[in-house]
Order: C-alpha cells, then sequence, then structure tokens
C-alpha cells in the first residue's frame, strides 16, 4: 500500500506543479500555439485533464476483469475531442477540471492494491503488447504527466522568445 501512497503523491504533485505553472498565464499566452501542428498549453492542459481519469479507468477494468484488453491509440475518439474542445472552454475550467482529478486518482489508486498493479493483460495498441498494470500507472500516467509538464514549459518559452514585449 506504501507504493501506492507514494504514486498518488507523485500525481498529486505533478498535477499541483502544472496548475502553479499555468495559474497566473494570460489565456492568449495559453491559447498560443508554436506551430499549426503542435498544441497550445490550453490543448495539452484537456488532454492532461481526459487522461487521468482514462488511464486509471483502465486500470480499474483490469483489476476487476484481468485478462481483458486495455488502452487506446492516438486517435483515439475521447482524446481528440478533448482536445478539439479547448477553445470553447476557459483556462479555469480547465484548470478545476485537472484539479477535480486528483478524486478519481484517490478512489481508484486508493482502493487498488500492489497485486492489482501486477496483473498482466494485453493492450489494444500492439505498441505495448501485454504488460503489468504497474506499467500503465507508471508509464501512461506519472511519467505521462512528467512529459506533458516539461511540454508545457517548452512552448512557453517558445511563447517568450517569440512575443519579447508580452
Amino acid at each position: 500500500m506504501r507504493h501506492l501512497q507514494k504514486t498518488i503523491d507523485d500525481i498529486y504533485r505533478l498535477i499541483d506543479e502544472m496548475i502553479q505553472l499555468v495559474q497566473p498565464i494570460s489565456e492568449e499566452k495559453l491559447r498560443w500555439k508554436p506551430a499549426d501542428d503542435v498544441w497550445s498549453v490550453l490543448e495539452i492542459l484537456c488532454h492532461v485533464e481526459e487522461i487521468i481519469p482514462y488511464w486509471l479507468q483502465e486500470v480499474q477494468t483490469i483489476a476487476e476483469s484481468p485478462g481483458s484488453e486495455w488502452g487506446r491509440t492516438h486517435l483515439h475518439e475521447g482524446r481528440l475531442a478533448a482536445v478539439a474542445k479547448a477553445n470553447q472552454r476557459t483556462a479555469t475550467q480547465i484548470q478545476d477540471g485537472i484539479i477535480g482529478t486528483k478524486k478519481v486518482v484517490e478512489r481508484i489508486l486508493g482502493n487498488l492494491s500492489m497485486e492489482d498493479l501486477s496483473i498482466e493483460s494485453p493492450s489494444r495498441n500492439p505498441r505495448w503488447g501485454t504488460k503489468p498494470m504497474s506499467f500503465v500507472v507508471k508509464h501512461l500516467v506519472v511519467e505521462h504527466l512528467e512529459n506533458h509538464l516539461g511540454q508545457i514549459k517548452r512552448t512557453l518559452e517558445q511563447y517568450s522568445v517569440a512575443n519579447p514585449n508580452r
């Protein structure tokens, strides 16, 4: 159980760091895109808001039905829809949504055991093959959040270079 609490704490820390980073930033800066095919900070945040419950629900499903398939590809409808709707939402709505995912983290990870995380099941995405649910939590939640935090920082740096007077 101790390991799961550390994982919960890591997810909370990453959420908090992300929110603290973006909270004081203007909507203009959050909506700025470094290129047409690159996400804005707001789009990244919408993706983050969607991935936490998605991946944890996948882990919970496998814990309840070992051997079931888990996962998705980059073309998953829910993933694409979350990002596509970014410009219809305010930064505050998205940030509140991300903070709200802490309840999902606590509800799901707080009720799983290390044995649940050791269950191996095949992924729908051939890239992953058969993995234990600990892989999903570590790689597709914790490391995924770390990567998107870095992406947000890079995008904000790019904005500052492209808009030196703002």
